[in-house]
This record gives structure tokens, sequence and C-alpha cells, in this order.
């Protein structure tokens, strides 16, 4: 278990992230097209999960806008956008921000990914939904770079993420 805070007011997570040097958990998480997808379908591509609590937040927004700037910068990297909001919440944001060099996933069915990867919420106002953290992957799946974000309010450091994606 994690301690991070919401607006100063500590909440914990359910575990801890995944290690450096370590496989990543396998997933499944819902696409905006309501398919099924894995970990394993992003075999052979650097991956960035940014994770976060709601696309509906100022903070969470900005994460996937800032991503999906990265992101067409970036050579084989996919950026997956992670969070609990319904596949169709994450559609309507990315469509009406014009956001297509990020991938939005949802683990609205059974938030297994956010057990497996110890990131939901135990406690407090945002119970269930998942903590803002970034995971930087291989090609093989395995982990990189992690970061959990202390203070919820507040934005991942994209520099330490795209440059965990350089050290290769």
């Amino acid at each position: 278990m994690a301690q991070v805070t919401f607006h100063g007011d500590a909440i914990q997570t359910s575990g801890t992230l995944p290690n450096v040097g370590t496989k990543a958990p396998n997933f499944k998480l819902t696409s905006t097209d309501l398919k099924t997808k894995s970990l394993s379908d992003y075999t052979g591509s650097k991956v960035v999960l940014n994770i976060f609590p709601s696309v509906d937040t100022g903070t969470c927004a900005q994460s996937v806008r800032q991503f999906n700037q990265e992101a067409a910068e970036l050579d084989n990297t996919k950026v997956l956008c992670i969070s609990r909001d319904l596949p169709f919440a994450l559609n309507r944001f990315c469509g009406a921000e014009g956001l297509n060099n990020v991938i939005s996933l949802s683990d609205f069915k059974d938030g297994n990914f956010g057990k497996s990867y110890g990131v939901n919420f135990t406690n407090g106002p945002l119970e269930a939904l998942l903590s803002r953290c970034v995971v930087v992957l291989d090609e093989n799946g395995t982990v990189k770079y992690t970061e959990q974000v202390q203070e919820t309010a507040d934005e991942p450091n994209y520099k330490a993420a795209l440059e965990a994606l350089m050290d290769e």
C-alpha cells in the first residue's frame, strides 16, 4: 500500500507500482471502440502508461494533452491513457480536443488493472479511481521507469518519463 495526498489529505492506494526491471503485469482494458486490449497487444513497441483518476479534471486532461503532444515526436512508442472513465467519455474528450497520438483505455469493467498495478485508491473522495502514475515499458514489457505522483492534483514528471524512453 502506498500513501499519496489529494489536496493535502492523505489517501491510500491498494499496493505499489511494479518494480523497475520486472515484467509489467498484463491487463485487459476497454478501448474507445469497446474492444478489449491487453498489454501483449503492444509488444514490440515502447509503452507509456499514463494513469489518472478522470479525464474530466484539469490535471488529468492536461496529462493527456501533454503526452499526446510528446507522443507525436516518439518513434516506436505507444502512449496508453488509462482511467476508470467510461470509454464514451474518453472518446468524447479526445475527439473534442483533436488528440489522436494517444490510446485511451478504460478500467471500468472490473478494476483489475488498478488492482494488479496497485494504483486504485482504497479510501478518500477518489476511492476506487486510479492514482496518478506513469509507468514506462520497453518493447518487451519490462518496466523502465515508474512515478506515482505524491499530490494527486499535481502533474507527473513528463521529462523524466520521456528520458526513460531514451535510455535503451
